[in-house]
């Protein structure tokens, strides 16, 4: 295993997976973003990824991507890593995207399992090696079969990790056997992508978490992944019995980065809670949950 300093210096340990905010006629306002990154870094995230899933990046063009990544970087460049969601399921897209962000200036890419085209173990590590090769910048994989379609196989993953540049994953494949196998034998930096999970998988030692939960109850989750990474997991148990609220309204209600829009919103943080077609902003009854779980955490919006 790698010196864990070393590690943590290359993505972060808490990362928020940014909302991209939209105008009330639904453009990208990328002033609200470099507000709503600021916020972030000055609450605690010493990470942000932009415009992946939560960042509803399939309906962005690769302008709005761009846009997005270098209005992060102007915001909070220098202060927190700036993670570029860049991968597709389109290799060569992928390829030209990582290079344009790369030239922006991101500090790394976050690369999702190619989805949809459901390739063989041997098509998933081409199109990730053949991503990872294109840029020198370090690599975040994203392993997520629930939106996917397929997992990256450990033994793909074992593999995988022999690359240069590809030296972490966000996993939200919820399976600790495997997450375990990645940890001993790598030197992946490892994160939990489920928010619920950051707890278990940092007592195996996950360096901490890619969070959606995190753009509301940040301070929160600074608490819990600094008590992991201090072998504090008593102090570790208590902040997560404490988020378990939060976290069941965000994630569990309506999609992620719906929910998130709107507690924003409700915070004041973000002038509305739009979102992209196929997203569709809350109903009342969702919205009459998402209310109660959060206020059972500790955060009232009646």
């Amino acid at each position: 295993m790698a010196d864990t300093d070393i590690r943590t210096r290359i993505f972060g340990t808490l990362l928020t997976a940014m909302v991209t905010p939209f105008t009330a006629d639904g453009d990208v306002d990328y002033d609200a973003a470099g507000k709503l990154a600021a916020k972030l870094v000055d609450d605690g995230c010493d990470g942000l990824v932009v415009t992946g899933t939560t960042g509803e990046t399939s309906t962005l063009t690769d302008e709005e991507n761009l846009g997005m990544f270098k209005a992060v970087l102007d915001a909070v460049g220098g202060r927190a890593k700036v993670i570029a969601g860049t991968g597709t399921n389109d290799t060569r897209h992928s390829v030209s995207l990582s290079r344009r962000a790369a030239e922006i200036g991101v500090d790394g890419l976050l690369l999702v399992t190619p989805y949809y085209n459901k390739p063989s173990q041997a098509g998933v590590q081409a199109h990730f090696e053949t991503i990872a090769s294109a840029t020198d910048l370090p690599v975040m994989l994203y392993d997520i079969p629930g939106r996917s379609g397929i997992p990256i196989a450990t033994e793909t993953m074992l593999r995988l990790a022999e690359h240069p540049n590809i030296v972490g994953l966000k996993d939200a494949k919820a399976d600790f056997g495997a997450v375990s196998v990645v940890l001993a034998k790598t030197d992946l930096a490892v994160y939990s992508g489920d928010d619920g999970l950051t707890l278990p998988w940092m007592a195996a030692g996950a360096l901490g978490v890619v969070s959606v939960t995190a753009h509301v109850a940040t301070q929160q989750f600074r608490a819990l992944v600094d008590a992991g990474l201090a072998g504090d997991f008593a102090a570790a148990r208590k902040v997560h019995f404490e988020l378990e609220p939060a976290i069941r309204g965000i994630m569990t209600r309506v999609q992620g980065a719906v929910a998130a829009k709107q507690v924003l919103k409700w915070q004041g943080v973000l002038p509305n809670s739009v979102v992209r077609l196929p997203l569709v902003e809350p109903g009342e009854a969702e919205l009459a949950l998402i209310r109660n779980d959060l206020a059972e955490a500790g955060m009232d919006f009646a």
